[in-house]
């Protein structure tokens, strides 16, 4: 399994729960998207499920690791998705509620479920999940990930052992980066956007989307400093039509207007966003007060975005606002 790093105390925790005999049943990781959440479920279904683990962690070399890490394992089963936001129907909680009464077969006596990335989960899949995950088989284990906690309905979060994860250091993404090969001038451009997100880090180097999503970023943030609405109209048309897209670039122009607030107060402050100098240009120019304001307009953006209001429309919209905001 590949290393980990940060979240030790976490790791910590995870070991000793199991090692106790107390394993949790149901587990929710929750955190930034690339901090390592979907990472900890793997650690956590490998804890339950090796053969001979070493010092309370994963041994990594029996049938059991390397099954899980090939994906060749039978009692570790990935939730299906579908649909076009990837979601969770209720037929396919029926199924796993189905399968749940199937014992293992393996030395571990454990049979693990893992819902990745459950921001898009039904409220009816989430009901029909409920049951289950209250009076679950002694050997079944149910594993979630998302990125916050009000993503599930509070009945569910009420039956979870809830962990966050948290963002590692800039040296510890330099040293996992290194580890991968890549190389020092790469490091330092991922880095400098996405700072201890290992994973986006990774991403940004290994997906050219990704990468056209920053620059996608910066000229937006660009065109704010400059109070030209045309052009920020134009850019942030060229997101398409893909909520996705959409999302990650709300979220990161979201950041840099963090970033600026921060830089208001305090010149020397430790930047989220992107792009710092775009962060600090923003600051001389915008107080505080309008950060808060432009904000809100792009969560305002992103709720109407998710009630399928028109994605130009809205957008277009938000630039009207930040614009006369200034």
């Amino acid at each position: 399994m590949e290393k980990i790093y940060g979240n030790q105390y976490l790791l910590d925790t995870l070991s000793a729960m199991v090692l106790s005999g107390r394993a949790a049943h149901t587990v929710l990781f929750y955190g930034e998207r690339g901090s390592g959440r979907k990472l900890m479920a793997r650690y956590y279904t490998a804890l339950l499920l090796c053969e001979a683990p070493t010092d309370g962690r994963p041994c990594g070399k029996c049938n059991a690791c390397v099954n899980g890490e090939k994906n060749l394992h039978p009692d570790i089963i990935y939730a299906e998705t579908s649909g076009k936001l990837g979601g969770y129907s209720v037929e396919t909680a029926r199924s796993i509620c189905s399968d749940a009464f199937i014992k293992p077969n393996n030395s571990s006596g454990r049979k693990i479920y893992i819902f990745r990335d459950c921001h898009n989960m039904d409220v009816r899949t989430q009901n029909t999940l409920l049951k289950i995950i209250e009076e679950p088989p002694d050997y079944a284990h149910f594993i979630f990930t998302c990125e916050s906690k009000s993503d599930f309905l509070p009945t569910i979060i009420s039956r979870c052992v809830c962990f966050g994860t948290s963002l590692c250091t800039e040296e510890d993404s330099r040293a996992a980066l290194a580890e991968r090969g890549f190389a020092p001038a790469q490091i330092d451009d991922a880095v400098s956007c996405f700072h201890g997100n290992i994973g986006r880090c990774i991403d940004y180097l290994s997906n050219e989307k990704l990468r056209q999503t920053v620059d996608l970023t910066k000229r937006a943030t660009d065109s704010i400093i400059k109070r030209d609405e045309y052009t920020l109209n134009v850019t942030l048309f060229g997101l398409g039509r893909e909520r996705s897209d959409v999302r990650d670039t709300l979220i990161m122009l979201d950041m840099l207007v963090r970033d600026a607030a921060v830089l208001n107060k305090d010149k020397n402050a430790r930047t989220i966003g992107c792009w710092r100098e775009g962060a600090e240009a923003l600051a001389s120019m915008i107080t505080a007060g309008q950060s808060e304001r432009i904000h809100q307009y792009i969560e305002n953006a992103w709720s109407t975005i998710e009630c399928n209001v028109s994605i130009p429309l809205a957008l277009s919209a938000l630039c009207g606002e930040i614009i006369s905001c200034l």
